[in-house]
């Protein structure tokens, strides 16, 4: 809560504008500061939930704030694309290591780290990318800054909602992470790490050129796209599990038959050793 107030306050950086999200735009100071807080709340949180397989948090850590560095690269703010960059190029070293099989980890401190470098990176975005006066305006804003964040985000909102529906703590551990779906599908880290890279950066390409849809219709799309791959992940996990169990019981039944066709062995013989002879105990 200290570094949250600390880049509030002291770095002054704050959402003042929802840019036409269910036809809001200027925000009231003390509402404004209270978007702020959650947003970066929840963006260092989702860094730290998703680290649960090999070079995920980093890889896809690396990708939001190569772009976002680009971005502010762009328009001038050298800053903010120097903290870019820097993470960028840092994570790209850490990987080396991190990915499966894995000789170094993170940690809660790293993630959380990466969580809030992308937060401050993020929130500038906003800010930036809202002002119509910028090098490099973004329409619906609001919109593309949850595109950029989509895999972290979603997947941290979702599983959330799930465990309070169950009336579990949002804090509770489970396996209903994506990446958990993923790895249920007999994917091995690497292959889950690309996956949700790639479904990262498509839905990153997918903000930018809808954007043009306004901010509440971009988000209300990007929900119902992440909404229906999640669900049919979900769906191809369920008959996985139900394949595997029915070859479980078809391999035991399979079993069961071969042992009942062997033919039971005859009684073993007796044999009685005297000074006549070998005689047979009949």
């Amino acid at each position: 809560m200290a570094a949250i107030f600390a880049i509030v306050y002291l770095g002054k950086l704050q959402i003042n504008n929802a840019f036409g999200l269910f036809g809001i735009h200027e925000l009231p100071e003390q509402l404004s500061s209270l978007l702020t807080y959650f947003t970066i709340l929840v963006i260092i949180n989702a860094f730290n939930l998703i680290d649960g397989v090999d070079g995920q948090a980093g890889s896809i850590g690396m990708l939001v704030s190569a772009i976002l560095g680009a971005y502010f690269m762009h328009v001038g703010e050298m800053v903010y694309a120097v903290m870019g960059f820097s993470l960028a190029a840092g994570l790209a070293g850490f990987l080396i290591y991190n990915i499966s099989p894995a000789k170094i980890f993170m940690g809660d401190t790293g993630s959380l780290l990466i969580g809030t470098i992308n937060a401050i990176l993020i929130v500038k975005f906003i800010e930036v990318g809202g002002n119509p006066a910028s090098r490099m305006p973004i329409e619906a804003v609001p919109a593309v800054a949850f595109g950029v964040l989509i895999v972290p985000l979603f997947d941290t909102l979702r599983v959330f909602s799930i465990r309070m529906m169950r009336g579990r703590s949002p804090f509770s551990a489970d396996r209903n992470h994506i990446h958990h779906y993923l790895l249920a599908l007999d994917m091995n880290h690497k292959q889950t790490t690309m996956t949700t890279v790639l479904a990262n950066a498509g839905f990153i390409v997918m903000a930018f050129v809808l954007q043009g849809l306004g901010t509440t219709n971009l988000l209300l799309v990007e929900l119902a796209a992440a909404t229906g791959l999640t669900y049919m992940l979900y769906t191809l996990k369920k008959r996985h599990a139900e394949k595997l169990v029915r070859l479980a019981a078809e391999a035991a039944a399979a079993a069961a038959n071969t042992a009942a066709e062997v033919p039971q062995l005859n009684k073993a013989k007796i044999l009685r050793v005297t000074t006549d002879g070998v005689l047979e105990n009949k």
